[in-house]
């Protein structure tokens, strides 16, 4: 910084000290000076002041700073530099924007110069009691009521102790757990300390369980600050892109560092964290929704609008709005985001909420091929680098799953796998051909031709997910059951691809009934653990967690949606099987391939061919390990409510034994590696409704192996 004198008085000389710098966007504190620069971004604004408030008074600031155009603004960004001094001990920040009231067709304006504003880029958000949400819903002033951004300290910041903590990206062992930070250990009998629960503290308490289970990396629903007004669960309606959700915190105004921790503890278990990410839209909502930062700064440069009075926003997202990400500042805002996350922060990666929406242009049409976001986070190098997952679909009718969707290396929700796997299992007819194909790794998604050389494992496979039933759900109920969220039962997918096993929900189930809805629920996990590809599933499918035939509680912040551990004992043999599954998984190789199965896949019937036509439910196959240095597998499925005998194709007296029989009782149902009843015969009876796996066994087991008990037929449906 230079300076000159005056006379006695010393004199600062640099620009920036005076005016302020463009760069970067947000708040940073500058040590060497004592001083506060900040930068915000908007292209229509014709004034922008900064207010700041102390911790005690934030009915009214402690100082206001008109900015001067022709002094703190440097293109399209506003800016100017406030010593430490200046500030009367602030500890809270806003901005109140002023701009035109019209705009063309597609500048839909909607600046209020009366609203207090948090920056964009705040990374701390600090709501006081007297908050309201209803205040940035009216027009005027909504000081005293409104969230605000916080300062960053001004002492030296402690640097987290990370700890070695970079975790390796695993490969055939990626096991995908989707889990909610609140509703995890929220619940009483989560065994977590009620300091602690419902916090990012209380995923750590539970890391001895995942590691037992066999996760390596949990994709955390939506982490961003969420209005914690809004009638909003899940968060996926974000208010702010920096910031970690303050409420997921166990002390106040310790999320970020709370955070860390999670992060740090995670990666020491050798676990990946992937953020659930929101980019697609905001919670300001459309035309009646509140004005807490986007709209009030440049609303038109962050949102798509439609050019229609009636409907001004375009609501591509389902929610009111769709952030416009074609505009270059709002990538620019993203990829800002994305960095902090991974470099302050250290997660792995990015599962995206809606993806599809990257590829409407301004006008909302679908550009062919290219998306200016995805394009430049593939230039990133920092961004270039982490996990990529993305739900290629938007809510206005857009999918683009597979080869459609413009990041070519970049892992895709497969939805077609979850609704194939769910219609097969249930039973509908013709669907053989298409189980063959998502097991085998669904290459007419993810092609591995010399122009697009895909792999299998972008294919992200699940049969349930935060959005739609539970396992245990999918198996109980014939309909959603969504009254409670008081929207009369018309919110979420009115087609779930479900059976109810004979009587919807639990009242009136018998024995029976609960029987084959766990056996139905072990063919899930069992074709998923089988796939090709990268499996995913949602917490709590484990112990069959019910939420009561519910498919979208997004806004049960209750008992409802929390994790009800008790289920873990009621069905310990389920959980038992789960976890065995996994570790079947992870322990052959030959499963889970970088490539397709190509010629060490060899398609079955019962007999020697596969029954292609409509009313065939069973098939067989037989899986070759040798090129990944495994065993071999033989599985035979059958989804028909009799049971069938199949004739065993790779059959060698003594070379085979029974890894899993989903019919079976526990703990039959899953042996481990070489425990196992050997295979006598190569006529082998397969139950209703059941899957089979044989694993080649080593020679040293082969003249030890003990015949295998024939058990009773299952009754037809």
């Amino acid at each position: 910084m230079a300076v000159g004198a005056i006379g006695n008085t010393t004199v600062t000389t640099s620009w920036y000290s005076r005016e302020g710098s463009p760069n970067p966007l947000g708040v940073v504190w500058l040590k060497e000076e004592r001083a506060f620069n900040f930068a915000l971004y908007s292209n229509h604004a014709t004034g922008v002041s900064l207010l700041f408030f102390k911790a005690d008074q934030l009915a009214q600031p402690c100082r206001r700073i008109d900015l001067d155009y022709l002094v703190n603004k440097s293109g399209r960004i506003w800016h100017c530099r406030v010593p430490e001094s200046d500030l009367a001990g602030a500890v809270y920040y806003g901005y109140q924007v002023q701009g035109p009231h019209d705009g063309r067709k597609y500048d839909l304006h909607a600046f209020d110069e009366q609203k207090l504003l948090i920056d964009p880029y705040a990374t701390e958000i600090y709501f006081p009691e007297t908050f309201d949400r209803l205040a940035a819903i009216r027009p005027g002033s909504n000081v005293g009521k409104a969230p605000l951004g916080v300062l960053p300290s001004v002492k030296e910041p402690e640097a987290y102790p990370w700890k070695s903590d970079r975790v390796r990206f695993h490969e055939h062992d990626l096991v995908i757990y989707e889990l909610h930070v609140r509703g995890f250990t929220r619940n009483r009998n989560s065994g977590v300390d009620a300091s602690r629960r419902g916090s990012y503290l209380g995923a750590i308490d539970k890391i001895p369980y995942l590691l037992e289970l066999g996760i390596t990396a949990v994709e955390l629903m939506p982490v961003f600050q969420f209005d914690p007004q809004e009638d909003n669960y899940w968060g996926y309606m974000p208010l702010n892109f920096f910031a970690p959700h303050s409420q997921y915190a166990s002390q106040q105004r310790n999320a970020a560092r709370e955070f860390r921790q999670m992060v740090s503890a995670f990666h020491q278990a050798g676990i990946e964290v992937i953020l659930d990410v929101v980019f697609n839209h905001t919670t300001e909502g459309d035309e009646h929704g509140p004005c807490y930062s986007f709209k009030g700064i440049d609303n038109s440069s962050y949102y798509i609008t439609s050019g229609d009075p009636e409907h001004p926003f375009a609501n591509f997202s389902g929610t009111g709005n769709t952030l416009h990400t074609k505009n270059r500042h709002c990538v620019r805002m993203i990829l800002d985001s994305m960095r902090s996350w991974v470099n302050q922060y250290h997660v792995d990666g990015f599962r995206f909420d809606l993806a599809s929406v990257f590829n409407r242009r301004g006008d909302g049409s679908v550009s062919s091929s290219q998306s200016r976001l995805v394009a430049a986070i593939r230039a990133d190098p920092v961004l270039g680098k982490v996990r990529l997952i993305a739900e290629p679909w938007d809510a206005a009718g857009l999918n683009q799953l597979g080869r459609g969707f413009p990041g070519k290396r970049w892992f895709q929700w497969n939805g077609l796998f979850r609704d194939d796997v769910r219609r097969f299992v249930k039973g509908d007819p013709g669907l053989l051909p298409n189980m063959i194909r998502r097991l085998y790794g669904s290459d007419d998604l993810f092609p591995d031709s010399l122009h697009e050389a895909c792999h299998p494992y972008q294919s992200v496979n699940y049969v349930n997910s935060h959005d739609g039933f539970t396992l245990y759900d999918q198996v109980s109920y014939n309909q959603r059951h969504n009254w409670i969220n008081g929207e009369q039962n018309r919110d979420g997918h009115r087609e779930n691809n479900s059976w109810n096993c004979g009587v919807e929900g639990d009242a009136g189930a018998t024995d029976e009934i609960m029987k084959l809805r766990v056996q139905q629920a072990k063919n899930f996990c069992c074709l998923l653990m089988l796939s090709n590809g990268t499996p995913m599933f949602r917490a709590g499918d484990e112990f069959l967690q019910t939420q009561h035939g519910n498919n979208n509680p997004f806004n049960q912040d209750n008992q409802f949606s929390w994790l009800d551990w008790d289920r873990l004992k009621e069905h310990a043999s389920f959980h038992r099987f789960f976890r065995l599954m996994i570790a079947f998984r992870k322990s052959h190789p030959t499963i889970a391939r970088s490539r397709f199965w190509r010629d060490d896949v060899r398609w079955y019937g019962t007999g020697p061919d596969v029954d292609w036509s409509s009313e065939s439910r069973q098939f067989a196959y037989y899986l070759r390990g040798e090129s990944q240095y495994d065993v071999d597998l033989y599985v035979m499925v059958n989804v028909d409510w009799h049971p069938h005998t199949f004739s065993i194709q790779d059959y060698d007296a003594s070379d085979w034994e029974i890894a899993v029989d989903t019919a079976a009782q526990s703990p039959d149902d899953i042996h481990e590696a070489g425990h196992g009843p050997h295979v006598r015969s190569s006529q082998f009876r397969v139950a209703a409704r059941s899957v089979v796996v044989l694993v080649s066994c080593p020679p040293a087991r082969r003249d030890k192996a003990e015949p295998v008990p024939e058990g009773p037929p299952l009754k037809p449906r």
